[in-house]
């Protein structure tokens, strides 16, 4: 079976040289995040990572959650309650929340390598907290000061959970058609009724409570997407002293029996007039949920990311034990019997391709959580406009691309296995079927798509993309007569401004017929996405060379740095020549084909 190793090496190197940690300073949380605090979080996540949460992983995929259909309780497997509360009691549920109300305070980059680590090794038990944070921080920006106090410290502390729910059974994405409804009562609280569907960690046996989100429809509500509000129902009634009282009304009706992540309870729920109170200001439900689901989207990203990792990881094991064949030059190893399958140029294109999308992907989801910390909390009002801008345009991209990469990065690591990758005993499948799911859920890939074309690079007239070209081309322009920098400063600019000119393209195309924005819409977030890519991994290249040059007590992890920038910049990148022919060729090759015929 897999044994994860969390690559706490790596994380370290992009905290402390590739970061830029002191563009932050000036926000709250970031004098506490010193570099021996930096690595204390980062080993402790680890240990509880590998030794804690992955063993649990394969019994979770076998077991899976158990629903009782007399009582609608969940119960988890064996193991997940006591790992939960190890979770709680050493402080990672309140890492990043707010001191106010017992959490720890620090900045939300450096819980992404947390949540790297968890998902990496059990992504069903990393739904968990993963959503409680999610709830948290919707209520924490929209609750009044009483539903804070009410409900952050105990969902801080993990002793309640919290979940969304959104989905219905006849409607998905498209929310304006939710039917769930909300009554107001003499009280000022609201009755909820409705059937959502699912809802991840919408019951289970890990807390006391469980803090439901909830979009519902008031009487009165206009249609469409202006008529959703947003409750919170726990599960539990919450009395006055709060201490939790009866049953709310809100019941598990039944679990999904799912292709993975089969410890992650996915629910029916129903709410049969469930006692809620309004968050925020009626009718105004979608807008705060998005406070939660953008968060999530970049949570998402990273699970992709994660498994990715973990896939990679048990595929460079395998190939490094693996004796097969002799390499085309001979052998490499007359020692053994054949040579281990690394030296075979194939072998070799897949784990590059792994690892270069893995390490390149953390770089961006780290460099983007801090471009996030800096919206929310940077007292410098045109510093949070720009990084705001950033992480605008990069949600849909990292949401989107690095799910996919997850999925193709697992898929990879199957076929190094070869056979012994499709029977369960390596392990290596589960990582394809937990990670199929990231595609889908918060939100599909192609929808991440449309919001890119269709939203996020038209807004403000093109300023999204202003705040994403102007670091890019100030890397271009630092490095521009660094011989020893062109092999890779050179790739990212011609592909920087083939983006530049393809989306000027694209605008004029939406502009004379909208289907043309969605024709485009997966190549463009590809090909955006590998520009993306190149810039991290040429800053991250650069960060490599310096550090070489100053003779670094570990050069053979540098000197991987620039070998797999290399192998991204001539291998990976090259492919938006091909988006960008496929962008081209128009909606008409699509959208002119017979429906019958589809």
């Amino acid at each position: 079976m897999p044994h994860y190793k969390a690559p706490v090496d790596d994380f370290l190197f992009l905290y402390r040289e590739f970061l830029e940690l002191e563009r932050a300073a000036d926000i709250p949380g970031m004098e506490e995040m010193t570099p021996d605090i930096i690595e204390a979080v980062l080993t402790e996540a680890a240990k509880f990572a590998e030794g804690v949460l992955q063993p649990l992983n394969a019994v979770g995929d076998e077991i899976g959650c158990r629903h009782d259909k007399d009582t609608g309780e969940v119960t988890l497997p064996d193991g997940f309650k006591a790992a939960y509360d190890n979770y709680n009691d050493n402080g990672w549920s309140a890492l990043v929340a707010d001191p106010d109300y017992g959490g720890q305070g620090l900045p939300g980059v450096l819980g992404l390598a947390v949540s790297e680590m968890t998902n990496a090794a059990n992504a069903s038990f990393a739904a968990y907290p993963g959503l409680t944070l999610g709830a948290y921080e919707v209520i924490h920006h929209h609750g009044t000061p009483e539903q804070k106090q009410a409900l952050l410290p105990q969902m801080i502390s993990g002793a309640w959970s919290g979940t969304m729910n959104l989905t219905e059974p006849h409607c998905g994405t498209d929310l304006g058609l939710i039917r769930t409804k909300a009554e107001r009562r003499d009280d000022g609280r609201y009755a909820i009724t409705g059937t959502k569907i699912w809802i991840s960690a919408g019951e289970h046996d890990l807390s006391e409570n469980i803090i439901h989100l909830v979009l519902a429809r008031l009487p009165d509500a206009p249609e469409g997407t202006r008529g959703i509000s947003l409750f919170v129902v726990p599960k539990l009634a919450i009395n006055a002293d709060g201490s939790l009282g009866e049953p709310n009304g809100v019941r598990c009706q039944s679990i999904e029996k799912k292709m993975g992540i089969k410890s992650s309870a996915t629910c029916e729920m129903e709410y049969s007039g469930a006692i809620g109170e309004l968050i925020g200001e009626e009718n105004r439900g979608l807008s705060y949920m998005f406070t939660m689901m953008n968060a999530a989207r970049l949570v998402t990203g990273i699970q992709g990311t994660a498994m990715g990792e973990a896939a990679y990881q048990a595929a460079r094991a395998f190939a490094h034990d693996r004796l097969q064949g002799r390499a085309l030059t001979g052998a490499q190893y007359p020692d053994k019997p054949a040579d281990p399958i690394t030296v075979h140029p194939d072998v070799r294109r897949m784990l590059l391709t792994s690892r270069a999308v893995t390490e390149g992907a953390r770089a961006l989801a780290l460099y983007t959580g801090l471009e996030l910390d800096l919206e929310l909390h940077h007292p410098d009002e045109a510093v949070r406009q720009r990084a705001g801008q950033w992480v605008a345009i990069m949600t849909p991209i990292i949401k989107a691309y690095f799910t996919d990469m997850g999925f193709e990065v697992a898929n990879l690591g199957m076929q190094v296995h070869g056979g012994a990758g499709y029977v369960t005993d390596t392990g290596v499948e589960q990582f394809v079927r937990d990670v199929r799911i990231t595609q889908i859920y918060e939100g599909t890939n192609g929808v991440q798509a449309l919001d890119l074309v269709g939203r996020k690079i038209t807004a403000d007239n093109g300023s999204n993309l202003k705040a994403f070209f102007e670091p890019v081309n100030a890397l271009i322009a630092q490095h521009q007569n660094n011989e020893a920098m062109a092999e890779f400063i050179e790739p990212l600019d011609a592909a920087q401004q083939a983006l530049q000119a393809t989306t000027q393209e694209v605008f004029k195309r939406m502009s004379q017929d909208p289907m043309e924005a969605g024709a485009a819409s997966s190549d463009y977030l590809r090909f955006f996405a590998l520009v993306a890519m190149a810039f991290v991994w040429a800053k991250m290249a650069a960060t490599a060379q310096t550090a070489l040059a100053n003779n670094p007590a570990q050069p053979g992890f540098y000197q991987a740095k620039l070998d797999t920038a290399r192998f991204f910049m001539a291998r990976l990148l090259p492919d938006y020549l091909a988006l960008q022919a496929k962008i081209k060729a128009g909606a008409a090759t699509i959208m002119d084909a017979q429906d019958d015929y589809l």
